[in-house]
C-alpha cells in the first residue's frame, strides 16, 4: 500500500486507514484480529478508534490485539476524545480536565504509553478552544501523544485553531481533520478542503462509502442484515437513500462494471485521490468487507470516469465560496 505524509508533518501513513467503530460490538475480537492482520499484511499502518466507540470496547480490543497479535510498533494508533464517556458535566466535552482524563483512560485501554495521533472528536461550543488546544499541547509535550488533530471541524473552526497553534513556537500543530467525505457528501469541498490545503492539514475521510450506500447494496431495498435495516443505524443511512443519491450510485455501478472492479473500489479510489485527502477510513464489519476495500489500492480511475463521477455528484456551491475572479482590467474600470 502506498504511503503519504499526514498534512504538513513528518508522520507518514498508509493511504487507507482501518476504522474500528464496530470492534467489540458488531465485530467480535476474532474477526477484528483477522482484519488487523490483513490490513498490516497489505501494507496498512493507520488504525483509527475513539474512546466512545462501543463504550470504550473498541480501544480495549485494539489494545489486546496490539499486545498479543500485532506488535505495537507495526501500526500507527489514532484515537479521539470529546464524546460522552462518563456521568456529569466533566464526563464529556473538550475541557482540559475531561480531555486529559480521557487520554489517561484511552492509554490504559489501549495498553500503550502513547498514541500516534490524538484528535478532538468534535467542536465544543461550551469550552474556549484555546483551553482545548492547550490540552493537546500538554499531551504532545509529555510524550503521550505524537501528533494532534481534530475531527468534524468546519472550515472556520479548523482554520482558527490551526492558526492559533502556529502563532507561537512550541505549540502542537494540527496535522489532520477527520471529516465525512464521499461521492454522496461533498460539503467539505466548500470551505474545509481549501482551508486544510492552506493550513497544511491532511484530511481523513470517514464514511468514504457514503454510509455503505455507494456499495450498491441498497439499490433495491435494505438487506435484512444491513445497517439500513437496523433500528440503531437506519436514521444514519436513510438520508442517502433518496433520488439524488440514486443517480450517483448508478454512476458508480456503471463505472465499476466498465472497469471490471467493485463499486467499493470505485468509490474509495475517487475520494482517496481528491485534493487534500490523505487516507479514507474504512470501517469494515467483517473481514470480507475489508478485503473488498483493500482491493481499491490497485485501482486508479481514468480521467473520463473521474470527471463523470465529479459531474453527477457535484455539490451546490454559491456565494461566497464561488466568488467571481476579477482581473486587474476589471478592477481598473
Amino acid at each position: 500500500m502506498k504511503q503519504r505524509h499526514l498534512g504538513r508533518s513528518g508522520l507518514i501513513v498508509s493511504r487507507l486507514a482501518l476504522g474500528t467503530m464496530t470492534w467489540g460490538g458488531d465485530t467480535d475480537e476474532d474477526d477484528a484480529a483477522s482484519q488487523l492482520v490483513a490490513f498490516r499484511d497489505a501494507g496498512g499502518t493507520l488504525v483509527d478508534t475513539a474512546d466512545s466507540y462501543v463504550q470504550g470496547e473498541s480501544e480495549r480490543v485494539l489494545g489486546r490485539l496490539l499486545a498479543d497479535v500485532i506488535p505495537r510498533d507495526e501500526v500507527l494508533v489514532a484515537t479521539k476524545a470529546h464524546s460522552v464517556v462518563g456521568s456529569g458535566p466533566m464526563g464529556r466535552g473538550s475541557s482540559r480536565g475531561h480531555l486529559l482524563s480521557a487520554l489517561d483512560a484511552s492509554l490504559k485501554r489501549l495498553q500503550t504509553d502513547y498514541v500516534d495521533l490524538w484528535q478532538l472528536h468534535a467542536w465544543d461550543p461550551l469550552t474556549p478552544w484555546e483551553e482545548s488546544l492547550a490540552a493537546l499541547d500538554w499531551a504532545v509535550q509529555s510524550g503521550r501523544v505524537r501528533y494532534a488533530g481534530v475531527s468534524n471541524f468546519s472550515g472556520w473552526q479548523q482554520g482558527a485553531c490551526a492558526a492559533w497553534q502556529r502563532a507561537v513556537p512550541g505549540r502542537a500543530p494540527l496535522v489532520s481533520n477527520q471529516v465525512e467525505y464521499s461521492l454522496l457528501q461533498r460539503g467539505v469541498e466548500r470551505e474545509v478542503v481549501p482551508s486544510a490545503q492552506a493550513q497544511g492539514i491532511g484530511l481523513l475521510p470517514w464514511s468514504p462509502l457514503g454510509r455503505g450506500v455507494l456499495t450498491g447494496k441498497y439499490r433495491n431495498g435494505s438487506p435484512a442484515d444491513s445497517r439500513g435495516n437496523s433500528q440503531r443505524f437506519k436514521p444514519f443511512v436513510e438520508p442517502y437513500l433518496g433520488e439524488s443519491a440514486r443517480s450517483v450510485v448508478d454512476a458508480v455501478l456503471t463505472a465499476a462494471d466498465g472497469l471490471g472492479v467493485s463499486p467499493v473500489a470505485v468509490a474509495l479510489a475517487w475520494v482517496r485521490d481528491r485534493p487534500g485527502v490523505v487516507a479514507p477510513i474504512v470501517g469494515a464489519r467483517t473481514s470480507a468487507q475489508l478485503q473488498a476495500s483493500l482491493a481499491a489500492e490497485t485501482v486508479d480511475l481514468p480521467d473520463v470516469v473521474r470527471r463523470a463521477l465529479d459531474d453527477v455528484s457535484a455539490p451546490a456551491v454559491g456565494y461566497p465560496e464561488d466568488m467571481p475572479r476579477w482581473s486587474s482590467e476589471d478592477l481598473e474600470t
